[in-house]
């Protein structure tokens, strides 16, 4: 069979020919219609993971979606985390208990696009962060697969409006399709190319700047808002905090922005903030079953989707690239037939 392989950390994947994977008991061998390239997998193959350096070489690809004895079926992979080969194959192995058969009429490749990105956009607006009908909602990041997700799955929870913060004009066009009230830009100079400091007279105030963003967000919203979901961390979280009402919660996932914040203990003690930590790895088989089924039944609806191009697995060195630089136009989604 056809598959994708990484040879070399912190390299992208070839194709070569693997022999096709025999399932044992309590496995299934699906035959894979869609492989996403997602951050994890990015993040696996590099090397620098706490998963540590996988067993080389490898199949990448933590999920995927395929057919086993012609159902239509969603599945995750250890790719990249244990030693294993994931989705980007023409056929992948995955414990028969972790399939999660999906609608009739779903789009596989919709349905691949949103993934594990759209159950962490879920599960860290209701499960996490306690989202209740009738409440603000704050969305960071809002460009990428998670923040679109995110504006769409608030809203279908009942929120009464959704801002969305972006850094690219690119990304809040997005954000803008997934439905937010208002967009707010997380970096003006990237949309009017004018940045404030310069190598003569530095912009190096952080507390300034957050204040700012704060005041900028807050501009957007319809009184104080009651929940944050971020993905970016760093000075946008900070920012947002300041934007929430007594007893607000932040709930975050990512670090895309900074590994470390600059909230001041005055926002946090002052408003009796909660910030919130939510990541996939710490949800059970049967949260991932559920919320995979419910964002499948939406996407097929036609109530969730996400920006996503499909490549065929032939081209997986350049959608890997492409993937990693930020010039792809939303998910890749490999084609493997």
């Amino acid at each position: 069979m056809r598959a994708a392989l990484i040879e070399s950390c912190a390299r992208p994947p070839v194709v070569a020919d693997r022999p096709a994977p025999e399932p044992g008991s309590g496995w299934a061998a699906v035959r894979v219609t869609a492989a996403p390239i997602t951050p994890l997998d990015l993040l696996c193959a590099g090397g620098t993971s706490y998963f540590g350096v996988p067993a080389l070489p490898y199949v990448p690809g933590v999920q995927g979606v395929g057919t086993v004895g012609g159902r239509l079926v969603w599945f995750p992979t250890s790719a990249g985390m244990a030693p294993g080969d994931g989705s980007m194959a023409e056929v992948a192995l995955a414990r028969s208990a972790d399939l999660v058969e999906l609608p009739a009429g779903a789009d596989p490749y919709a349905v691949a696009a949103l993934g594990l990105s759209a159950v962490a956009a879920y599960l860290a607006l209701t499960w996490r962060g306690e989202l209740r009908a009738g409440e603000q909602v704050l969305v960071l990041g809002a460009g990428g697969v998670v923040g679109q997700a995110a504006v769409q799955l608030a809203r279908l929870a009942g929120a009464r409006r959704v801002i969305a913060a972006a850094r690219s004009a690119a990304a809040l066009e997005r954000a803008r399709q997934a439905g937010a009230d208002a967009v707010v830009p997380l970096d003006p100079s990237e949309i009017t190319g004018h940045r404030p400091g310069t190598a003569a007279e530095p912009d190096t105030d952080t507390a300034a700047e957050v204040a700012e963003l704060a005041a900028r967000l807050s501009a957007a919203c319809d009184g104080p808002v009651d929940l944050v979901l971020d993905p970016l961390y760093g000075l946008p979280a900070a920012a947002a905090a300041r934007t929430l009402r007594e007893g607000g919660r932040l709930v975050n996932l990512g670090s895309s922005a900074s590994e470390t914040c600059p909230l001041d203990s005055s926002t946090l003690r002052s408003r009796s903030l909660r910030i919130l930590g939510y990541t996939n790895a710490s949800i059970t088989a049967e949260q991932r079953t559920a919320a995979i089924t419910y964002i499948a039944e939406q996407s097929t609806a036609g109530r969730l989707a996400v920006a996503y191009e499909v490549m065929p697995l032939d081209q997986v060195a350049k959608a890997w690239h492409r993937q990693a630089d930020g010039t792809a136009k939303g998910r890749i989604v490999l084609r493997t037939p």
